[in-house]
């Protein structure tokens, strides 16, 4: 038990690691995607590939950043850019909700369930 939990430990935080090595070296605040104001492509293709995942990124207007990290190696950049449209319609509907803070924490069962629905769809969105 303590090798499997040790080796899911290992897997986490080479993922973490990859996120952030992302961030760091893509999404910077000097980074050419930040500050281009003539950006017209909001998703920014795969950030960081590893031997066990991939992790894309995806920039809105408004220079919110969101990462999507996956363990499916053979991910299209065509798929990827839709599932980063589909998370950002579902940010951009909840943080319009006239109830949310902005720079707080999204607390919407609605988003939760959005976001899950999307995830879920992700690995069986029929190829063609």
């Amino acid at each position: 038990m303590g090798a499997e939990v040790a080796a899911n430990f290992h897997n986490l935080l080479c993922k973490a690691f990859g996120v952030h090595s992302a961030i760091e070296f893509q999404l910077s605040p000097d980074s050419s995607y930040v500050n281009n104001p003539t950006l017209n492509e909001t998703f920014l293709g795969l950030l960081y590939p590893t031997e066990n995942y991939k992790v894309y990124g995806y920039l809105t207007n408004m220079k919110v950043k969101i990462l999507m990290v996956t363990t499916d190696l053979d991910v299209k950049d065509a798929d990827a850019r839709n599932i980063g449209r589909k998370f950002h319609a579902a940010y951009v509907d909840a943080v319009s909700n006239p109830f949310h803070v902005p720079g707080k924490k999204i607390a919407s069962r609605s988003f939760g369930a959005r976001v899950n629905t999307i995830v879920k769809s992700f690995g069986s969105a029929p190829v063609g």
